[in-house]
């Protein structure tokens, strides 16, 4: 046996143990909760909780209420919540006692390096001061031409297939994808990717793509990670991934693991070097790139250029940050949009009436648009301005509802600095069945935020909660708030964006963008379900499979329920 196999054996002897270590010292400080029984003696409840398990958290959200306990790695206990009380308490409240987990930033790092969802404390506060202000509604004013570009040139590719009268079967998740990439990096870095551009695609923006299903296949693997990582130094931690990653351990996780690592080396190497292409350009004061410097890239470099010493941040932290923004706004966003779209294409009412309104505001502003020719009749190259996209009521009201029901994060982690107790809005139960309105948890608690059962909780959204209704937020000023009690998210009270200092700094980004994408598609393209057989005779179905993201693939037997697509039947609107 060679020495990178003793190596390798003897890193993951010791992670057992440790995880065993913590095990044993946690058996003292046992949560007194209500909560499924231990599946596994290693994995405990995790895979049916992580892994397909959108319908699994709403039952036991529904079973238990909204603080459950579960079973994690060799026998630890962790607590499921979503009462609005007890995320307000986690995220508000008493947020510096409840912080991102060792696993969730230690890995982080691993991949993005020092941008915000890699840090805490001071560091992360620092940074988020600085990032705020760069993501203002008058930056996305003046990034949205750059969207709507690149929503032209996806509606482009999809009617350049389809006949007058017959509808095509397309999936049209990679288009969507490589759209979302595209706003990413000319809206964010300033960087022209050409990723819609048909066998245009670099090695970078292949890497960015497959970064989110890379980093989905190894989820389970966090645990290991944060264990080497406290125990070692960074070097030692390079030196362990260069001997878990070589080809001597063949298993279907080290080959993910080594996947992954790959993709992070390349997008790393690419990220430099545009970013000291940007501080080349902000140092020589050239703004002639197709962004012309309104890019969120070149408006942070400024900002941080004209900042206090002490405000700055590193070019480690900026490179982070570049990293971070590509990876949060690409896969959320093309999740958001293809949810979209396939709830209105399971709706094709709704579908219709969104559609009216849309054609009905791109009139309405054809006629005061003194820049237009009277000459155009049509919508081609119709761009609605920041406000009027962002304020017609019934888009609005698709893509809120959309967002609450299936958010594209649909849990997250959170770990106790320091023994406390967390008060629940409704009362939970006790394993014994007693009613209790205060959970004590010791300290280095986990913690999983259901941000999924918190948007589907009938005790705050009603008795309809689980039912995609964009109506609820046409007729009541009070949506998402029942008898006085709201969750405390960002964006309409639902927890998509979470709360706190920690919520998604880029809503604004990401809500203009899905908006403006269905905004270009919808007055010339109609969406519906697959309804053809295949050359099998099988008619495709579509499931959603909730494994760190929302992913769509298809059933068997037309599909292998495994592969990440979405196809959707597309016909020209007859006008």
């Amino acid at each position: 046996m060679s020495f990178p196999h003793l190596i390798g054996y003897g890193i993951l002897i010791f992670t057992v143990w440790k995880l065993v270590r913590r095990r044993a010292s946690r058996k003292a400080n046992a949560l007194d909760v209500a909560g499924p029984k231990n599946e596994h003696w290693l994995k405990g409840n995790l895979e049916s909780v992580l892994v397909d398990s959108f319908d699994r958290c709403l039952k036991m959200a529904a079973d238990y209420g909204g603080v459950i306990k579960i079973h994690a790695l060799f026998g630890a206990e962790w607590l499921i919540v979503s009462d609005p009380r007890a995320l307000h308490h986690i995220l508000v409240k008493e947020q510096h006692i409840f912080e991102e987990n060792d696993n969730f930033i230690f890995s982080n790092k691993l991949v993005f390096g020092d941008g915000l969802i890699s840090t805490r404390g001071e560091q992360h506060r620092k940074q988020r001061k600085m990032l705020n202000p760069v993501f203002s509604i008058s930056n996305m004013r003046e990034l949205l031409p750059i969207i709507q570009t690149i929503s032209h040139q996806l509606k482009s590719i999809f009617v350049s297939d389809l006949p007058i009268h017959l509808p095509v079967e397309l999936d049209v998740l990679p288009w969507l994808s490589r759209s979302s990439l595209d706003c990413i990096c000319e809206g964010v870095l300033g960087y022209h990717s050409a990723a819609l551009d048909a066998g245009n695609e670099s090695e970078y923006t292949e890497a960015l793509r497959m970064l989110g299903p890379a980093i989905s296949k190894t989820m389970l693997f966090r645990p290991i990670v944060g264990v080497v990582r406290r125990n070692f130094s960074l070097y030692w931690c390079k030196k362990i991934a260069d001997w878990l990653t070589i080809s001597w351990l063949p298993t279907q996780t080290m080959k993910d693991i080594r996947e992954l690592r790959r993709i992070v080396e390349i997008m790393d190497s690419a990220s430099r070097n545009i970013f000291e292409e940007k501080k080349a350009a902000l140092a020589m004061h050239d703004t002639s790139g197709r962004t012309k410097g309104k890019d969120i890239m070149s408006i942070m470099l400024k900002a941080n250029a004209s900042s206090a010493e002490g405000d700055r941040l590193s070019d480690a932290e900026l490179l982070g940050q570049m990293n971070v923004m590509i990876f949060a706004g690409l896969e959320t966003t093309t999740a958001a949009v293809a949810r979209t779209l396939y709830m209105l294409a399971m709706h094709p009412h709704v579908q219709q009436q969104l559609r009216a309104d849309i054609c009905d505001a791109m009139t309405a502003h054809q006629a005061v648009d003194v820049n237009r020719s009277h000459a155009e009749d049509d919508f081609e190259s119709v761009r609605l301005p920041y406000d009027s996209l962002m304020n017609l009521p019934f888009l609005d009201a698709v893509v809120r509802e959309t967002l609450r029901l299936y958010p594209s994060l649909p849990i997250l982690g959170r770990i106790s600095t320091s023994a406390t107790s967390i008060p629940v809005q409704f009362p939970v139960r006790t394993a014994s069945g007693e009613e209790i309105n205060t959970i004590s948890v010791a300290k280095h608690q986990a913690i999983i935020m259901s941000i999924v059962a918190a948007n589907h909780n009938q005790a705050v959204w009603g008795e309809d909660a689980s039912e995609w209704k964009p109506e609820r937020w046409l007729n009541s000023t009070q949506a998402g708030v029942k008898d006085g009690v709201r969750y405390p998210g960002v964006y309409s009270s639902m927890m998509t964006f979470l709360a706190g200092n920690r919520s998604c700094i880029g809503l604004k980004f990401a809500e203009m963008e899905i908006k403006d994408v269905l905004v270009t598609l919808l007055p010339d393209i109609h969406f519906a379900l697959p309804s053809e057989p295949d050359e099998t005779g099988h008619v495709k179905e579509i499931h959603w499979k909730m494994s760190g993201f929302h992913i769509p693939v298809v059933k068997a037997p037309a599909g292998d329920g495994e592969t990440p697509q979405l196809p959707l039947s597309l016909r020209l609107v007859q006008k």
